[in-house]
């Protein structure tokens, strides 16, 4: 479970590095960059010890990526209609069914 909290902690850092910036379109290129490099230094402390925990603990390296792909899709939505103040579509809802159903077949024995 420890792995599965780091990683969505790591994905709200990296979410907001990637596209935080994207509400700030006037601020300049280079600042942006820094910036984003900033946040993404903690995405990495906490994604990196993720990795090798669950690695360690009985995921494999196609497990863990298919899980944080999974959080991925989850905060950035999340963090698509709160921040950006895009609008959810139907089509989004089936294309998380489709990588849910990765997310199956991954963890299927």
């Amino acid at each position: 479970m420890r792995t599965i909290f780091l990683l969505i902690a790591s994905n709200i850092f990296m979410t907001i590095a990637w596209y935080g910036h994207l509400r700030h379109t006037s601020a300049p290129l280079f600042k942006v960059i820094v910036i984003s490099w900033l946040i993404a230094f903690f995405e990495y402390c906490l994604m990196v010890p993720a990795n090798r925990w669950g690695y360690t603990n009985g995921f494999n390296g196609f497990q863990l990526k298919i899980i944080q792909e999974a959080i991925t899709l989850i905060v950035f939505s999340v963090f698509a209609m709160l921040y950006l103040k895009e609008a959810f579509h139907w089509r989004y809802l089936v294309s998380y069914a489709f990588l849910m159903g990765a997310v199956y077949f991954m963890f299927k024995k």
